[in-house]
């Protein structure tokens, strides 16, 4: 280990580095605070400029005394605890509960979620998961796969490090080293590690590609292999088979069943709809209500013709299973991005009389530039709709600050978790897994990893920066009450590790204390409802 953390040692400036420091260590301070500049000012340039990596903020380097603490931790994340402040003391994990409920029960309850459990791969008590062996390996066998997991970080770091210096030559030969242990078939470390070696090639074509004025010399950056249709799927099947979208769904449903309980007409505006799987279970409560169904209207925001053209079929489904359960359902479908332009009462066909929700499942990060202005911007038109109740649901994870080196430190230990869930609940040979990992998570990486300026959308931000943005476009977090439906939502997934927080008002889902995702209610703020 000394050798190896001779050879990846870097001239460091540790005064200038402790803004990364801090984001190894996951305080909830954010990298933007650290810096004494608090969120980038809502007066910068709103126009993302070409991304040139001769004018880029080079990232601050890594001392070995911190890379090593940033490794050790990949080791030990089973301790990890990233709620880190006395809010969060409510964590609980899902292997602690005392459910007060039949299996039967939670399984019929969220029978959309169990919908295909087997089907997708889902592993029961019992079932080997090593592929065909029950043996145990030796502590041999353990040492030297831990040893090669160190290698294989310290690696990625120090290729990052490269990368983010422009330093190709030093960067090929990093990925030259990172190919021989990194695997898309092996274990969670070795493929989240893949998938993060395919973003920093990504980047590298693009620094060689770039022009001195910052331009692309093939007119644009790298498209992705991955089509709509295997980035579909791949949501599906996370959706089957973890709880992680699951659970966005059933938090925001509580919500607006909560707020809406007791009107007859209700109005949900989805932004970015690119699916139908959140408003089934929504449909099969309403329809038990004992006063009868309300009428509901759902208008779906869509990004362009063809998602819309592959989400006739689903919507066609959705009406139908609606008039089974006997609710009044009106679909309507805009192709229109939620731009602060389009988010009008004319356009959206807002009525008096009806309970109006605007619905947002990992959608507003896509709003987030290098200036808050574009989020500002689009929440201030949402205010003006009037909304009875935001629901807004996140990635809880801080992928959108200013150094490439502190994203790639932040995003790395985040899709790690993410990964190691996934090695959990699913066999290692699982192709539902694969297509999970290459068609959805691998896709996210990338653009965090390869992609700057207008490019990068995948901008995740933690739940503190979500109240902070919302309480200043005049939006008050109104309290997520729905613990117990999300704890017997977990024992759906029969898999131990999951782990659910109350943090001022939103309700966040993780694994192994590791947050992972966010669900929030908004409502406009009294002060400012005027």
């Amino acid at each position: 280990m000394a050798a190896m953390n001779a050879w990846l040692s870097f001239p460091s400036n540790t005064e200038s580095f402790n803004h990364e420091l801090a984001i190894r260590r996951f305080c909830p301070a954010r990298i933007e605070q650290e810096q004494g500049g608090g969120e980038w000012e809502d007066g910068m340039n709103e126009i993302d400029q070409p991304w040139s990596p001769y004018n880029a903020v080079s990232p601050p380097c890594l001392a070995a005394s911190e890379e090593d603490e940033f490794v050790d931790s990949f080791i030990n994340m089973d301790g990890y605890n990233d709620y880190g402040n006395d809010d969060n003391k409510a964590l609980e994990s899902q292997q602690g509960f005392d459910h007060n409920f039949q299996g039967d029960e939670a399984i019929e309850m969220f029978e959309m979620v169990d919908e295909g459990y087997e089907d997708a791969g889902m592993v029961v008590e019992g079932e080997d998961l090593g592929g065909g062996t029950d043996l145990m390996p030796s502590m041999e066998e353990v040492s030297h796969g831990v040893d090669q997991g160190l290698q294989l970080v310290h690696s990625l770091l120090a290729c990052a490090e490269a990368v983010g210096c422009r330093d190709t030559q030093l960067a090929d030969s990093m990925l030259s080293r990172i190919w021989r242990s990194a695997n898309c078939y092996g274990d969670s470390l070795q493929r989240v590690s893949y998938c993060f070696a395919m973003g920093l090639k990504s980047r590298l074509l693009h620094l060689r590609n770039v022009n001195a004025n910052g331009t692309f010399a093939n007119g644009r950056m790298a498209v992705s292999s991955i089509n709509k249709e295997e980035k579909m799927e791949a949501f599906q099947l996370l959706h089957q088979t973890t709880p992680y979208i699951a659970f966005g769904f059933m938090a925001a449903n509580e919500a607006i069943l909560k707020t809406g309980k007791g009107n007859d007409s209700l109005h949900i505006i989805d932004l970015g709809m690119e699916h139908c799987l959140q408003w089934p279970s929504l449909i099969r409560t309403l329809a038990q209500e004992p006063e009868g169904p309300p009428k509901l209207r759902i208008t779906g925001l869509v990004k362009d013709g063809d998602s819309l053209s592959g989400l006739k079929a689903s919507l066609k489904e959705l009406a139908e299973y609606a008039a089974t359960m006997g609710v009044p359902l009106q679909l309507n479908t805009v192709s229109d991005p939620a731009t602060p332009a389009f988010l009008t009462k004319e356009s959206l066909d807002v009525r008096e009389g009806e309970v109006l929700f605007v619905n947002s499942i990992m959608h507003l990060h896509k709003y987030v530039k290098e200036s808050r202005g574009s989020l500002k911007a689009v929440l201030q038109a949402i205010k003006k709709l009037g909304p009875t109740l935001v629901t807004v649901v996140e990635q809880d994870a801080n992928h959108n600050g200013p150094f490439f080196l502190g994203r790639f430190l932040e995003s790395l230990h985040y899709y790690s978790a993410i990964f190691d869930s996934l090695e959990a609940s699913l066999p290692r040979s699982s192709p539902q897994r694969m297509k999970i990992e290459r068609g959805h998570f691998g896709e996210e990486i990338r653009n965090i990893v390869a992609f700057e300026g207008s490019e990068r959308i995948e901008r995740h931000e933690r739940a503190d920066q979500w109240r902070r943005q919302l309480g200043r476009a005049g939006f008050q977090v109104v309290g997520m009450k729905s613990m117990s439906q999300a704890r017997m939502m977990l024992s759906v997934y029969g898999c131990d590790g999951y782990s659910l927080a109350c943090e001022k008002g939103c309700l966040l889902l993780g694994w192994k204390g590791k947050p992972i995702m966010l669900a929030s209610a908004w409502q406009v703020a009294k002060a400012s409802s005027s």
